[in-house]
């Protein structure tokens, strides 16, 4: 059972954090698709959780932090990297070969309709009003509209690719909410552990079965690679969990809407990737369900006072 989100006066300053998040982790989806040009799966996830993990050791030994040394604290950074990292991005990288970036980047914005489930029928550890559960349904309606009817009769690639995605989101979810335990730590130390450790747990898979010293990786190929590891996933992590003690699991959960128009515009931007109409719907049907989602119950209360 994760710990209540301490109750905070939140400022705009905080939410400038969940915007920057949500930029950070938007270009994650473009940024990978130009990887998979020439880094398998496995590769790229180790060596972006490598890069990022380097880049923020150096700034810690710049601040003059040290890591913790005991057990517990890496057993913690193991167990959030897991499933916060390591198991939904091999997913998601994995789905991204046959999924568009654009699509992925709506589809793995349903984390805090997962999220606000598992907290409402499982851990309790926040407030479930009618209101999100009413975001939460919007969102899950759009989730299907992106996926498309046609799914319920005929199965192909591109749908079992779709759900992984889906899975990869429901993981994130668990980190979201599980990540309250690690509050006690600095957050670049928290990134800094979990990076380490989910690019040490993949290397030697990379090296058995890929074998990158024989790829011949693109120049974009590799920029992208070293900008998903600084940006997407060394600052993207460190923003994550300073979200996450000054907003909570819910509002944290937030950046997934927040993504959504960004991620998209870098798709068609750095992609030339089309936008088909169900996934305009589905995009409209899941920022609704999530902005729901995240209105202030005090703010709710206020504007019903007010008439409506």
């Amino acid at each position: 059972m994760p710990p209540e989100t301490p109750k905070v006066r939140r400022g705009w300053r905080d939410y400038l954090l969940l915007l920057a998040l949500a930029c950070c982790w938007s270009s994650t989806y473009p940024l990978t698709k130009i990887g998979l040009g020439s880094f398998p799966p496995i590769t790229f996830i180790s060596a972006r959780s490598l890069i990022a993990a380097a880049f923020l050791f150096v700034i810690l030994r710049m601040r003059g932090i040290r890591m913790p040394m005991d057990g517990k604290a890496w057993k913690l950074f193991a167990q959030q990297q897991t499933i916060n990292s390591t198991f939904p991005f091999l997913l998601i990288t994995w789905a991204q070969q046959y999924v568009p970036a654009s699509s992925t980047v709506v589809l793995a914005s349903t984390t805090p309709i997962f999220a606000f489930l598992i907290t409402w029928g499982i851990t309790r550890h926040e407030p479930a009003t009618l209101l999100k559960l009413a975001g939460a349904i919007l969102g899950l309606a759009g989730t299907a509209a992106i996926i498309g009817l046609d799914a319920l009769s005929a199965l192909d690639t591109n749908i079992f690719a779709e759900v992984v995605i889906l899975l990869a989101t429901v993981s994130f979810a668990c980190a979201t909410i599980f990540g309250m335990r690690l509050t006690d730590y600095d957050p670049m130390v928290v990134a800094a552990g979990s990076l380490l450790y989910g690019g040490m747990v993949l290397l030697p898979f990379a090296l058995v079965i890929d074998h990158p010293w024989t790829l011949r990786p693109t120049a974009d190929a590799l920029a992208a690679t070293v900008a998903m590891g600084i940006f997407s996933s060394a600052l993207g992590l460190m923003l994550f969990y300073m979200c996450l003690t000054r907003l909570g699991t819910l509002t944290t959960n937030a950046q997934g809407y927040l993504r959504i128009p960004i991620g998209v515009g870098l798709s068609v931007l750095l992609l030339g990737e089309p936008v088909p109409t169900n996934l305009a719907l589905g995009l409209v049907l899941v920022m609704a369900g999530v902005a729901a989602m995240t209105i202030p119950s005090d703010a709710w209360q206020r504007w019903r006072q007010r008439g409506g």
